[in-house]
């Protein structure tokens, strides 16, 4: 899939967790109640820790904090059973997420997902959330290198044959923003968690709902 002649944003790459959908405080759930069942407590510090990273680096850090000597394997479990049962409760997409998708897809402008969560949880929310016209999706299964690595933006844009340089990503994490701009991609920042600075090619809103097609246009352009 190439590039359109005169379209200056040849795809839009969404993040999932905190992103497309408020699932940070679904996170922050699972997270403390696995901690409980290693015996430890789990703090909005902690979870400051650990935004836009990976699954495998989320459960060293739990084991790490309990001083617990359990199997990655089996707290990766217990996190992803966890996630799941609440997804399955209900989950919301975040301001202006859904809009602002539509939009791009009018356009004609392809779109990606690229997610550190894995391919079962991704499912999940792209089902509960009836996308199922995206181009490209990665998720934390599909790398061997994690945010803030480039990776799954490299990977994004190469499954669809695009310069990521003529690319623009939406992340809310500085994981997230990093992998993105070390990609080459232009950036929209939504901080959640942590603040995020602004920069070139990096617009930093307040909410997806201040963000359009032409707005992302310009700022690959730029």
């Amino acid at each position: 899939m190439g590039a359109k002649k005169g379209v200056w944003v040849d795809a839009v790459f969404f993040d999932m967790d905190g992103t497309l959908v408020d699932t940070e405080k679904l996170w922050f759930q699972a997270e403390s109640e696995v901690m409980r069942r290693l015996g430890a407590g789990w703090t909005p510090a902690d979870q400051e820790n650990l935004v836009g990273g990976s699954m495998p680096a989320t459960v060293a850090y739990m084991l790490r904090v309990s001083g617990s000597d359990r199997d990655p394997a089996e707290i990766e479990a217990w996190m992803l059973d966890t996630v799941l049962g609440l997804l399955a409760e209900g989950f919301e997409a975040m301001p202006g997420a859904l809009e602002l998708y539509a939009e791009v897809r009018a356009s004609g402008v392809p779109t990606g997902l690229v997610t550190s969560s894995s391919r079962l949880m991704t499912d999940a929310v792209l089902g509960g959330l009836g996308l199922d016209d995206l181009d490209v999706v990665v998720t934390g299964d599909d790398v061997e290198r994690f945010k803030p690595d480039p990776e799954p933006y490299l990977r994004a844009a190469r499954a669809l044959g695009l310069d990521p340089v003529r690319c623009a990503a939406l992340e809310d994490s500085p994981n997230g923003v990093a992998a993105a701009t070390a990609a080459g991609c232009a950036v929209v920042a939504v901080p959640s968690v942590l603040p995020i600075p602004a920069a070139p090619r990096r617009l930093v809103v307040e909410s997806l709902k201040q963000v359009d097609v032409a707005a992302l246009r310009e700022l690959v352009r730029s």
